[in-house]
């Protein structure tokens, strides 16, 4: 019954459109009426989409988290639109029912979804039919020539694939979150927001250089091809400034990632010349952590809802020892010591609460604490002198020290 109704209107509506004053305005072909009513007559809604999808091999494999939260009918929508893009149509009708509102959700959730659509921008042109409301046709803003894609697609998928094929095969989901983390980190230089391509993969995989969408989308397009959720959030930066970054799924739980703000360039870090990563100062802060932790500096988009993200099981400092709930002078001590005994060009400690952080700082650049650990330092390198430099967040009650002679 509802699909007979839904046909009925849509008969209704070509009726009227064909017969209303818009059609003196603008040519009868724009507005692909025969087309429409077969559309309209056929019912052909979500599934039938989904089907011509399976036909022509674009079918996404990804679970698409954008696409989970809208209704019936903006699915429908959503739908139609990946595949005229899928299939390059840059302009074209819209057959599915949506205003322009619900045009703009549908479409950018398609973009959030799917970051191997690199060849478009994030602005359109639109027509609405002044009769009924919705939006009839469309253009997309094209920043990659068609002619180009298919090749560009695959020199993509074995940039992603030389991150891919590095992660070990027995790693646990979190070791490959980790790696693509600092995979990105290592192989990103930050800046060049200019570029048309610094909003999506291009940047990252091919350029080298990009900006926060093009970090977050380039985790999330390696994550899928290694099976994985990951869906692509935006907001706001505490500044104000707009931002982008990811969240994740592990043993059922959700952990926000932020790869663009564990790029030392956003802590005022100097880079180290070892190729462990934790010397060169990547943070750590933003990798699977909860949303205590990330609102301190970061304001989602309230037009997305959010799972619950409480968790740390996956606290990086828990995970590699170097937190500590409560400052004791003796374990801190410790600590220190092992980290110079093992040869560990940098230490990182973090604290489970200000009072124990800044009891840290005190004893560690007012006190004797650090000036031990040099003595100590210097004793068994049989050098005269040795040097740290050290960086803290007060955000997240973090301490890093690198030591250098």
């Amino acid at each position: 019954m509802r699909k007979f109704l839904r046909v009925v209107k849509n008969l209704i509506l070509l009726a009227l459109l064909v017969v209303s004053g818009i059609m003196i305005y603008r040519p009868l072909r724009e507005f692909h009426v025969v087309e429409r009513l077969r559309y309209g007559l056929g019912g052909m809604g979500e599934q039938g989409w989904e089907e011509i999808a399976r036909q022509e091999g674009t079918a996404s494999s990804a679970e698409e988290y954008y696409y989970g939260q809208l209704s019936d009918d903006l699915k429908e929508v959503y739908r139609e639109l990946y595949v005229r893009i899928m299939r390059y149509e840059d302009a074209g009708p819209v057959f599915a029912q949506v205003n322009l509102d619900d045009f703009w959700k549908v479409y950018y959730g398609v973009l959030n979804d799917h970051p191997e659509i690199f060849w478009l921008g994030a602005s359109a042109q639109v027509s609405e039919s002044s009769l009924t409301g919705h939006i009839v046709s469309y253009e997309f803003e094209s920043i990659v020539p068609s002619e180009i894609r298919d090749d560009l697609r695959e020199e993509l998928e074995d940039a992603a694939d030389l991150c891919v094929n590095r992660i070990d095969p027995y790693a646990s989901d979190y070791e490959k979150i980790k790696f693509v983390y600092e995979y990105i980190i290592d192989q990103t230089e930050y800046g060049d927001a200019a570029r048309p391509d610094s909003q999506n993969i291009q940047s990252v995989l091919l350029n080298r250089k990009s900006v926060c969408a093009g970090y977050s989308r380039a985790f999330q397009y390696i994550l899928h091809r290694c099976g994985m959720f990951c869906t692509y959030l935006t907001g706001k930066i505490a500044d104000g400034g707009d931002h982008g970054w990811n969240m994740v799924r592990l043993d059922g739980n959700y952990y926000f990632v932020d790869v663009t703000w564990g790029d030392p360039v956003f802590v005022n870090q100097e880079e180290g010349t070892s190729g462990d990563s934790s010397a060169r100062g990547i943070n750590y802060n933003y990798l699977c952590c909860t949303a205590g932790d990330l609102y301190k500096t970061h304001i989602p988009d309230e037009r997305v809802a959010l799972p619950p993200c409480d968790r740390d099981d996956y606290n990086y400092y828990k995970l590699n020892n170097c937190y500590f709930e409560t400052f004791s002078y003796d374990t801190v001590y410790s600590y220190l010591m092992n980290s110079v005994w093992n040869g560990e060009e940098s230490a990182v400690l973090k604290f489970g609460s200000r009072e124990a952080f800044e009891q840290a700082e005190t004893e560690m650049f007012e006190g004797k604490l650090l000036n031990d650990a040099a003595q100590y330092l210097m004793q068994i390198n049989g050098v005269s002198r040795w040097n740290y430099r050290y960086h803290t967040d007060d955000d997240f009650y973090v301490i890093t020290l690198y030591w250098y002679s």
